[in-house]
């Protein structure tokens, strides 16, 4: 069978991307197949974790698969054992290994040097794959499409926020509008990344510093100011952070947009209560794409057809 590896969205070709998307949508109506029977699925979260591993694990379960889950101290590489060797052993026993190091890509590319076991990015410090892939699950189920949406992102230039970047860029007609705080934008290396894919497939990626004449937007979205296991260098950061939040004033330029948050939030600092409880809010829909998304993610990994 063959192994596909998850570590970025790069990883997929854009019919893959729409692919493993369409096939979440689909997942979410039913019925599910035990697509993954007889498989055994590694859960492995070095950081913490609500979502994305329950989904996972849950998603796994559902598909038929069996699942080994393992802490952050259970494994030899706390004594020495090296990355390579880790995996290479885990590939003879596991046929997907789902991973959070929230560290260097480097790691997960070292365990995915093997040709038996696929690995999963569960969320590494530059990127959070599969929470790109519960986004445009989201976007499809509320508006049938994410061709020529337009997409106002306010907040840090996350792993998270690279992800949506390196994903929405791929569909024809997209407008991703970063507005985030001076300092703490988009990394070089993914704005050209994402930039490319726009100049590519007919879309476009803008970034500014500053909230200013925010854009009207068919989605508003953000993200924690505190990813989880980061810590900012300016321990004023919270003042160069606090004109991001995303307050109800947003929609006077927007006001059909809807309210997207990749969870877990802080009512009061990046969003307010009004917004995240409130009738544009589709954020806990948009958590519940995580289970279907994963599996789409599960089976994609595992070569099944998407159909």
């Amino acid at each position: 069978m063959t192994v596909r590896h998850l570590i970025s969205l790069d990883d997929l070709t854009d019919d893959d991307l729409r692919a493993v998307v369409a096939r979440a949508v689909r997942l979410a109506t039913g019925p599910v197949p035990p697509s993954l029977r007889g498989d055994v699925v590694g859960i492995y979260f070095r950081k913490t974790s609500t979502r994305t591993r329950t989904a996972f694990s849950s998603g796994a379960l559902r598909l038929g698969a069996q699942i080994v889950a393992y802490g952050p101290g259970d494994l030899q590489t706390n004594t020495g054992e090296s990355i390579e060797d880790t995996g290479r052993v885990l590939a003879s026993m596991l046929d997907v290994l789902v991973a959070r190091t929230a560290a260097d890509p480097a790691e997960l590319r070292a365990i995915a040097a093997q040709d038996r076991m696929a690995v999963v990015n569960a969320m590494s410090e530059d990127e959070h794959p599969t929470q790109a892939l519960a986004d445009l699950a989201t976007v499809v189920q509320r508006f049938g499409k994410v061709d020529g949406l337009r997409m106002l992102y306010l907040g840090e230039g996350n792993n998270s926020a690279a992800a949506l970047a390196l994903a929405l860029t791929r569909f024809p007609g997209t407008e991703l509008h970063l507005r985030t705080p001076p300092g703490y934008g988009l990394t070089a290396d993914v704005l050209a990344r994402a930039s490319a894919h726009a100049a590519r497939c007919g879309s476009s990626i803008v970034e500014r510093h500053d909230a200013d004449d925010l854009p009207e937007a068919d989605v508003v979205y953000t993200t924690r100011w505190e990813t989880t296991g980061t810590t900012k260098p300016d321990p004023d950061w919270r003042k160069v952070f606090a004109p991001f939040q995303v307050t109800t004033d947003v929609w006077r330029s927007s006001p059909r947009a809807v309210f997207m948050h990749d969870l877990p939030a802080h009512r009061g600092e990046e969003v307010t209560a009004e917004v995240l409880d409130g009738p544009h809010s589709i954020a806990f829909a948009q958590a519940e794409n995580k289970l279907y998304s994963a599996m789409a993610a599960l089976e994609w990994c595992r070569g099944k057809e998407l159909s």
